[in-house]
């Protein structure tokens, strides 16, 4: 009997119905590609050059400054410095008075925040209209909260004088979006600047989303973390400012990106009582609370990109020009080896067009792995470069008429730019002997 006992399998079935079909994830999968055979890595979306001087000496104070108490727990909805600094920055930037203890919420990411907004606003049968292309979490994050994802692609439209495509030439048909909303749609994910195209939406567009979320009665979930990152004089336009929108959205930034420290996993939530009462249940019940000493340096940043405010010593200033020449830097070396680059009006990445190079990359015969992923898996393993596919950000319904595509980031240190482009002239060279 007792062999019998611990031999005995557990023949019900174990994991919960709301993971089946969400379990691959393109950054586990191209990460450990990466690691194994690329020499560069612009394929995953942090920066290898250092966080600002500024920043790691908050920590280092904070770690060695005396306060012991930074060393135990805080508040859970966020360090009180933290929250305040961000209330106050945040009361510049949508026009209205924030209370920090009720508009801010401090996450762990922004990945956390988005989790605390499905999980706290979308039921059962509720539908959310998902913006493509995508960051991937969006869908599975959808699904886990019984959610139904609802597709509606930004859709490219070339310029006639054969200049190369701006981000800002991929976009939404507006009697298609208007067709996704109905009486079951219970929010609209918008992210801007857009992960991965780097498209900033203009006054415009975000003026007809927020028509058919009043018209409608659907909130706003706002991914905002690139909000600094906007390029060639662009403006980021926060949705919450726009008539009818403050009561129905939520907005989200980072600490990652906007101070490029992403490890440190500090995110928030800015909105109305009304919904970040309910992020906070998920929240307590979730995480509790985010990790004290990072919260505490990233309150000294935002005190000190306060006093800064629109200067040109201002880090939100800076970053920008830096990484807008990186950007350029990029565009060339892909543009000269017949990549052709979307350029990108935000973020830490770029866009390119690979149809050029359909003949240096073998057929897989009965394969239906999309173009994009071959294309790129056979780039890291044979060139050392690595990248991701750009149907990774789509739906499976529209995934095969995206497939033509990679996403680089460009957040690199300029070596690490210069070894991608020695990658890319080497093998032009090789293409044209």
């Amino acid at each position: 009997f007792l062999s019998h006992f611990l031999q005995a399998k557990m023949s019900r079935q174990v994991q919960a119905r709301r993971l089946e079909g969400i379990d691959k994830n393109i950054w586990v999968e191209f990460g450990k590609l990466a690691a194994a055979y690329s020499k560069v890595n612009l394929g995953m979306g942090f920066p290898d050059f250092p966080a600002p001087d500024f920043l790691t000496e908050a920590f280092t104070r904070a770690l060695g400054g005396g306060n012991h108490m930074l060393h135990q727990y805080t508040r859970a909805f966020g360090h009180p410095p933290l929250v305040k600094v961000l209330s106050q920055f945040f009361e510049k930037l949508l026009g209205r008075d924030l209370d920090p203890m009720t508009n801010v919420m401090v996450t762990v990411g922004a990945y956390q925040a988005l989790f605390c907004c499905f999980q706290a606003l979308v039921d059962e049968g509720d539908e959310v209209i998902i913006i493509e292309p995508f960051f991937d979490c969006y869908e599975p994050m959808v699904k886990m909260a019984g959610g139904t994802p609802v597709f509606v692609p930004l859709r490219p439209n070339p310029p006639k004088d054969r200049k190369l495509m701006s981000s800002a030439d991929w976009q939404l048909d507006p009697a298609e979006l208007a067709s996704k909303f109905s009486e079951r749609t219970k929010a609209i994910v918008l992210n801007s600047p857009n992960n991965p195209l780097g498209k900033v939406f203009s006054r415009e567009e975000l003026g007809l989303i927020a028509e058919l979320c009043v018209k409608h009665d659907v909130l706003c979930i706002s991914d905002e973390v690139y909000e600094w990152l906007v390029y060639d004089g662009k403006q980021h336009i926060r949705i919450a400012t726009l008539q009818g929108m403050w009561d129905r959205t939520v907005s989200i930034g980072s600490a990652g990106k906007t101070f490029s420290a992403t490890g440190w996993k500090v995110g928030w939530v800015v909105g109305p009582d009304r919904l970040l009462q309910h992020l906070r249940t998920v929240h307590q019940n979730s995480v509790y609370l985010c990790a004290t000493i990072a919260q505490e340096a990233v309150a000294q940043g935002f005190q000190r990109e306060l006093l800064l405010y629109g200067k040109p010593e201002s880090y939100f200033v800076q970053l920008p020009k830096e990484l807008q020449q990186k950007r350029d830097w990029l565009v060339q070396s892909l543009d000269g080896v017949g990549m052709k680059p979307i350029i990108p009006e935000g973020t830490y990445f770029l866009v390119a067009d690979i149809s050029q190079f359909k003949s240096d990359v073998p057929d897989v015969p009965n394969s239906d792995e999309p173009y994009d992923y071959r294309f790129t898996k056979w780039m890291i393993k044979n060139k050392g470069l690595a990248a991701i596919p750009l149907s990774a950000f789509f739906s499976e319904a529209h995934k095969n008429n995206y497939t033509n595509f990679i996403r680089f980031c460009f957040a690199k240190e300029e070596a690490t730019l210069k070894a991608a482009s020695d990658i890319l002239q080497k093998w032009k060279l090789e293409k044209t002997s």
